[in-house]
Order: structure tokens, then sequence, then C-alpha cells
């Protein structure tokens, strides 16, 4: 896959979110940067924002250091980067991956996705 300038604008921001949010405790797996979307599997471990028990459920407020603010940071970065009429989709498909089996199916679909 030869990304186009936007698409290395995408690649490098995506990159670079992990270096911002070290705070975050964020591991990197499998991306690809398709002609017209995108495709991550992003990891947050254990930190500060989200081990601790004594609150649970939704804290309704202002929404930072979880991964819709990751996300929106991304895109954020991207839409300015961007030398033309650049835009996102309003929002972004999201799911858990709880097991191994899952993440080799969803790592293979991503490196397959270009094929």
């Amino acid at each position: 896959m030869h990304l186009s300038p936007l698409g290395l604008i995408v690649e490098s921001e995506w990159k670079r979110t992990f270096e911002l949010r070290g705070d975050m405790n964020l591991y990197e797996e499998e991306f690809v940067v398709m002609p017209d979307h995108f495709h991550a599997i992003i990891g947050i471990g254990q930190n500060e924002f989200n081990c601790d028990a004594s609150h649970s459920g939704n804290k309704f407020g202002p929404q930072r250091k979880n991964l819709a603010s990751i996300i929106r940071g991304f895109k954020s970065a991207v839409v300015k980067k961007a030398a033309n009429d650049f835009a996102w989709q309003p929002r972004f498909h999201e799911s858990i991956i709880r097991d191994e089996k899952t993440l080799i199916r969803i790592t293979r679909y991503i490196k397959e996705n270009p094929t």
C-alpha cells in the first residue's frame, strides 16, 4: 500500500498518539490506513485514570483520558494538518477484544484488508 499525502498524515498522527499520551499506558497493536478508512487496535493498560475502583459507572461532564478522547484528539490532529476539505465521519466503531482468539482474528482482518 502506497499512502497518499493524507494517508501519511493519518499514519504519522496515529503513531504520535502513543507518544503524546504516555500517562495513559497505551500500546499500539495492528493498524492500517486505507484510501477511505482506517482500522486500528489500541491497548489501554492500567493507569491513574482507569484504576480507581471508587468511581464506577459513567461520570457526567467532560470526558477525557478515555478511548473517545484518544480518537477525538487523533481525528482533530489529522484534520488540522490536512491541506484540503477533509472531514472524518462523526463517529467510530469500537469493540472490546476479550481473548487471544478474537485478537488474532481482528489482527488478520486488518493485515489482509488492503488485499
